[in-house]
This record gives structure tokens, C-alpha cells and sequence, in this order.
């Protein structure tokens, strides 16, 4: 993993570059027709609430087909009914004769049940209009219905839990669930739980969402058996993606000008534009897709067969161009849809260069050749961005690259309010940032002096005098570091959420927009101690009230272990790389890229966790943008965020008590409000603001009862 910039156009592009081992692993399929995640799942096919967590392309669509048929086989199930969050998704669920590759069974949906293959748009009248065909699909003796979670809601509303009894309900993309009260699916599958009469399996590639708000309640949660495949896994297991880079890029002025900067005509590429009501868009979708057109080359004409627009390049090729944008001719659109998912095209590396759309081409869409996803501005979520990610992360023949750009607008010195531009940066970077936690290889964090674990390979200098005591397992890339200080895990759940659910847990951090803001923007007035400590505290004390105070505080240094050892680790990389010459080529390292970050990080320090919290998890973003940003413009943001008076709220105030307490503990006094050292500093002011609100609440109530 390290920092580089793109070679290709005269802008620097900031990007994380991932280099993968290519072992073939993840592609290559067992006795049964299964790949390595299919296998993983189907050796849980008997639990009754099952969570497939596992990115795109790592092929959950027919990892489910596997599940249903034994479910409906051998299970006692009387029938599997697959929901999908919008029609073009139904198409991963078409017939497969898996019996050719060694299954027992065959996948079939008989025509009228897949109901995503009917006419008509995704929207609500057509949605309620196929409940009637959801309630005839429950009284028949068939076995399998598609539909889209629109569909499912109102069918569920007007035919009862009850009717779903003894059913198999598969829930796709999951991430459109919430705990939230006013999320009708969410509501629906915790009846389901309740009445606990059905079986439920749930995917996703990103279970986490761009609101913050929890998927599952953790009472629901606790009930799933989760089934974790990393992107990691999936992407080291490929025969041919060797590299991916995620970059940002800033521009001003109009986006259609930048876009020929960052858009290459020689790479299959999906662009997104912006949504009509953001920040960046031209408010004219047509004219913006037009001038994207014109940076690629002549317009010839359009393919009748296909709906495609060709252009002539300057170099005498012929570019074939979707365009998912313009509806204004609903039989073209469908022309271009239909084009796009013949399935006999799917191998054709030549059948479409570029596609441009606006809200479509993200969540299941497979075109396996897709080598750059270019979205301007921020999406809507987190969650957004890793589907988007996940079009360019398909393994295809000869094809080694693949890249993810962000196009930023870049806050102007000029204007005279910055918020919506620095809040639209934030976002960006927080993605960015999430994306490099989701793709690194998991950690193994355990106390100083442990010893070795079982499956990792430490290197002829591991455990030696001088040695590294970093391990590393070669079958699913987890390294194995010691921590001196780390607290140690106690409960069996605990355990389980440092495994599986530590991203969902750095997904919250990166969420919080404080820890961004004075993290990225305002760090001399900032203590990482703030970041480390208070806020990703916070962070996991709401999201798991039930568990002891020894295991949050683990869990938070989990968490902040993983942030900071990836982040130095690129830092490691880019000052090596620096010192070299700044190629900034990632395939000198190979794929122990960073691996060998993590060493350079590690060996010059003895690690502890007292460290790890003293160290800004944003350090290496605001490198970059200390680099890719105008300067005067970085200037102006940071003043503007350093502006914002943070005071110390009464969590927080307490939290610094508790921790000075621990301070006195050690050391036998409590902290010096004057003392040199800013942390001590700041958890004498803690000590002080939690007294104030204290103070306050015993007045307020003498008051009451003064009054009562």
C-alpha cells in the first residue's frame, strides 16, 4: 500500500494502491462448483439467521442459489423467496445448471415468479401492483420467487407475517436494512425474528451504511451467524487484478472540464455523474453527459442494435458509449439496458468502452471488464462508494489494473462560506480512508510477549534478537502484531467483534464528523489523545452498552490499532518510496507491500498501545492533501474549522474523569491542569468541566425541590 500519483494526466491524483498476491485461490472452484466463499457459506447452509458479509464479485448471488436448494432439499423448506433492492438485480438470479459443475441440483425460477423481469419501472405502483402475484406464489407448489424489496414490503404489509411461514426469505444488498423505526423492512424482519418461523439469510458487500444508524438491533444481530469473507480474500485470490488504487481528486471551476483530466478513453470505464440537485452538477444531466462525450472523441452516430453512441477518438478508434442518463426516450434506454445485460455478450472485452450513468450501475451490476469507476462528488453514503468501488474489483483476462477515482470540488479561496465544500471533502476522505481499512488484511492484535501463533509465518528473523514479531498468515493474510499494554479480551463476544465487526466499528469513527474536522484540519489544537481516546470511546461505548468496561476499552484499542498501524504503514511506504526517487510504484514492494510497512513502523519503536494513542489516525490523509490541495484554499479550511469553539460535553467530561483517575492510579496524583504535558492538561480540564456539570445537576435538583 502506498501513496502515487497518476501518470496519465497532468494532475496529481492522490491514491491508495493495493498490490495482491494473485494465488487463484478465490477463483477456483471445488467437487461442488463452489469458490472459496461459496464454500464458506454453504458449510453454514443449516443455520436458521444467517449473515454473508463478503464484497462484490466474491459471487454471494450463487452462494445463496447453493443454500436455498439445500434449504428447500434437505431442510424441510416449503419454498425460497430472494429479494433484491431493484429490478436489474433480478438478472444474478437467473436459471444455472450448477448440476454441470457437480451440485445436486439445479437453479430454477420458473418466468412468471421472477418478478423483476416483468415490464414496467422501479417504482412504487408497479412495486404493489406484483403483490397479488406474491400472494398466488405462496398458495403454488413452486419452489422460488425473485422480487425487489419494494414488492416484498408491500406484500408482507398486506398479506401478514404469518403467510411466510416455513419459508426461506434471502434478503440482498442488506445494507438497505436499518434499526431505524421508520425503515419498513427493517421493522418487518425483526417481526420475522420475533415470530421466528422462517429463515432468513442476509448479504451484503458493505454491511455498514452511509447514516450511521445500525443495520440490525444487537439483540437481532446476536442471533445471526455471520459468515466473513474480506476484500482482502477476495481480491489476492484473483488470476489476473494485480493492482487497485482509490485516489481523490480536486478540481474548480466545472466538473466536465476536470473530468478530461482524470478519464482515460483507454480504460473500460463507468462514470457517475452528479445528482441533479448536488453541489456539482451543470442542473442540465443531458448537456453534462454531452461535453463528457465530446472530451472523448467525434460523435458518429448510434448502434440501432444496441442503442450505443460511437465515437471517433483522435487516434482513429471507435469508442461505443451507454448512456444511462437520458430517459427523455424510455425504448432507447431499455434498448441500452437490455445490450448491457445480453448475456452473450458478458466475455466481449470490445462490446462497450465507456458507460455514463447517473443512479444506475452500482449495487450487482456486472460488467466484468470495467477497469476505472470515476464518480464526481460525493455519493450519498459510504456504502454507496464501496458498491461503486466494487464495478472495477472483477477479475477478468489480462486485465492487471484497476482504479477508483473520486472527483472533489475543491473549496476556493474566494467564496465567501466553505462549509458545504469542506463537508463534501470530508466525506470523501472518510471513504477514502474506509476503503483502505476494508482492503487491508485483517489484524491479529495480542499483548507483548505472547508468543507465536499457530498458521503465522514470522520470517527467519521473527522472535530473534532484533526481530520484527509481525507474522503473517499466507492463506487469508492476516498479520499478527504484539502490542505491549493491550488490553486483554474477556468475553466471547468481545472476541467475535474484534474478528469480524472491527471495520463496522472504524466505519463509526470515520463518521463522526468532529473526529474529522479537528482530526484532519485543526490538529494543533487538537490532541490525538481526543481522537484516539475520547471519541472512538464514545464510539464504542453507544454502540455496545451491554459489554464490561474492560472489554470496550479493548475493543477501542483494537480499533484504533488498526487505523493507525495501516495508516503509518503507508507512511513508512511513502517515505521509502520518497527516499528512491518517488516512483511511486507499488509493484516494488509486490504484494508484502504492507506487510513491509508495518515492519518499518514497528521495528523503530517499541510498540505500545500508550503510543498508538498519541499518533492522529488522519495523519496520512492530511499528508495528501497537504500535497493535492492549493494552498491558500487549505489554509482557509483550516482556519475556518480551528474557528468552531469545541467545548468539552459532558461525556466526554467524564470520560477524561475516568481516565484521570486511571492517571492517579498510576502514578499516585491526579493530573496538573499546568502541566507541560497537553494530554495531562486536558484531563485535568475534564476533571474540572465534569465537576462544573455536576455542580449544575445538584443545584438544579435543590432547585426542584425547592420548588416542589
Amino acid at each position: 500500500m502506498t501513496s502515487q500519483t497518476n501518470p496519465t494526466n497532468a494532475y496529481t491524483v492522490p491514491s491508495v494502491s493495493i498490490t495482491t498476491a494473485r494465488t487463484g485461490a478465490s477463483s477456483k472452484a471445488n467437487a461442488l462448483g463452489m469458490r472459496a466463499m461459496q464454500e464458506c457459506a454453504y458449510s453454514k447452509r443449516g443455520e436458521q439467521y444467517l449473515l454473508i458479509k463478503s464484497p462484490p464479485a466474491s459471487g454471494k448471488s450463487r452462494a445463496l442459489m447453493f443454500i436455498a436448494l439445500d434449504k428447500l432439499n434437505n431442510q424441510g423448506l416449503q419454498q425460497a423467496i430472494i429479494v433484491v433492492p431493484e429490478r436489474s438485480i433480478g438478472g444474478s438470479f437467473a436459471d444455472e445448471p450448477l448440476s454441470q459443475y457437480g451440485f445436486y441440483w439445479d437453479w430454477q425460477v420458473a418466468p412468471q415468479w421472477n418478478l423483476c423481469n416483468a415490464p414496467g419501472v422501479d417504482d412504487v405502483k408497479v412495486a404493489k401492483s406484483k403483490v397479488k402475484a406474491v400472494g398466488e406464489f405462496l398458495a403454488s407448489d413452486d419452489k422460488t420467487l425473485v422480487c425487489t424489496h419494494a414488492t416484498f414490503r408491500f406484500a408482507v404489509e398486506e398479506l401478514g407475517i404469518a403467510a411466510f411461514d416455513n419459508r426461506l426469505i434471502a434478503i440482498d444488498e442488506f445494507h438497505h436494512v436499518s434499526s431505524n423505526p421508520g425503515n419498513v423492512l427493517g421493522n418487518q424482519l425483526a417481526a420475522f425474528i420475533v415470530r421466528d418461523k422462517v429463515h432468513l439469510v442476509a448479504m451484503t458487500g458493505s454491511y455498514f451504511r452511509g447514516d450511521s444508524v445500525a443495520v440490525l438491533s444487537p439483540a437481532d444481530e446476536a442471533k445471526f451467524e455471520s459468515v466473513t469473507y474480506t476484500y482482502y480474500q477476495q481480491l489476492n485470490g484473483y488470476n489476473w487484478l494485480k493492482t487497485l488504487d482509490i485516489g481523490y481528486f480536486f478540481y474548480t471551476g466545472r466538473y466536465v472540464e476536470a473530468v478530461e483530466k482524470v478519464l482515460d478513453p483507454a480504460l473500460k470505464t463507468i462514470v457517475h455523474i452528479p445528482n441533479v440537485n448536488a453541489r456539482e452538477s451543470l442542473k442540465d444531466k443531458e448537456r453534462e453527459v454531452n461535453e463528457i462525450m465530446e472530451t472523448l472523441g467525434d460523435w458518429s452516430h448510434v448502434d440501432p442494435a444496441t442503442g450505443f453512441h460511437l465515437l471517433k477518438t483522435k487516434d482513429g478508434r471507435t469508442l461505443r458509449v451507454a448512456d444511462l442518463v437520458d430517459d427523455s426516450d424510455p425504448a432507447r434506454r431499455s434498448r441500452v439496458l437490455a445490450a448491457l445485460k445480453d448475456p452473450a455478450q458478458k466475455n466481449n472485452r470490445d462490446y462497450v468502452d465507456i458507460i455514463i450513468a447517473l443512479g444506475m450501475a452500482k449495487e450487482g451490476f456486472d460488467w466484468i471488464w470495467c477497469e476505472h469507476a470515476l464518480t464526481i462528488g460525493y455519493r450519498s453514503s459510504l456504502t454507496e462508494i464501496v458498491q461503486i468501488i466494487g464495478r472495477a474489483t472483477r477479475d477478468a483476462e489480462g486485465k492487471e489494473r484497476a482504479r477508483f477515482t473520486n472527483l472533489i470540488a475543491e473549496p476556493s479561496a474566494e467564496q465567501a462560506a466553505v462549509a458545504e465544500a469542506v463537508n463534501d471533502m470530508l466525506k470523501a476522505i472518510s471513504a477514502s480512508l474506509l476503503m483502505e481499512q476494508v482492503l487491508a488484511p485483517r489484524y491479529e492484535f495480542t499483548p507483548k510477549n505472547n508468543g507465536p501463533k499457530d498458521g503465522f509465518d514470522y520470517g527467519e528473523e521473527g522472535y530473534k534478537d532484533g526481530g520484527y514479531n509481525i507474522g503473517v498468515n499466507k492463506d487469508t493474510g492476516q498479520i499478527h502484531v504484539e502490542i505491549n499494554g493491550l488490553t486483554t479480551l474477556q468475553s466471547p463476544e468481545a472476541t467475535r467483534i474484534c474478528k469480524e465487526d472491527l471495520n463496522e466499528v472504524v466505519t463509526s469513527f470515520l463518521q463522526d464528523k468532529i473526529a474529522l474536522e479537528q482530526g484532519l484540519f485543526n490538529q494543533e489544537n487538537t490532541l490525538p489523545e481526543e481522537l484516539t481516546q475520547l471519541r472512538m470511546g464514545k464510539i464504542v461505548r453507544e454502540r455496545y452498552p451491554d459489554l464490561s468496561d474492560t472489554d470496550q476499552e479493548a475493543i477501542r484499542q483494537h480499533a484504533i490499532a488498526a487505523m493507525n498501524i495501516t495508516q503509518q504503514a503507508k507512511l513508512a511506504l511513502a517515505q521509502a518510496d520518497a527516499n528512491v526517487g518517488g516512483t511511486g510504484d507499488s509493484t516494488v514492494q509486490g504484494n508484502t507491500a504492507l506487510i513491509d510497512g508495518v515492519r518499518k513502523f514497528v521495528n523503530v519503536r517499541d510498540l505500545d498501545i500508550d503510543l498508538i494513542d498519541r499518533i492522529n489516525p488522519f495523519d496520512a490523509a492530511y499528508a495528501v492533501l497537504a500535497k493535492a490541495m492549493d494552498e491558500k484554499s487549505l489554509r482557509q479550511v483550516q482556519a475556518s474549522i480551528a474557528a468552531k469553539k469545541v467545548n468539552i460535553p459532558v461525556d466526554e467530561a467524564r470520560e477524561l474523569a475516568k481516565r484521570a483517575l486511571q492517571f492517579k492510579n498510576e502514578r499516585g496524583r491526579l493530573p496538573d491542569i499546568n502541566s507541560a504535558d497537553a494530554w495531562e492538561k486536558k484531563m485535568a480540564e475534564g476533571v474540572a468541566a465534569f465537576a462544573r456539570y455536576k455542580a449544575q445537576e445538584l443545584a438544579a435538583k435543590q432547585g426542584e425541590a425547592r420548588n416542589g
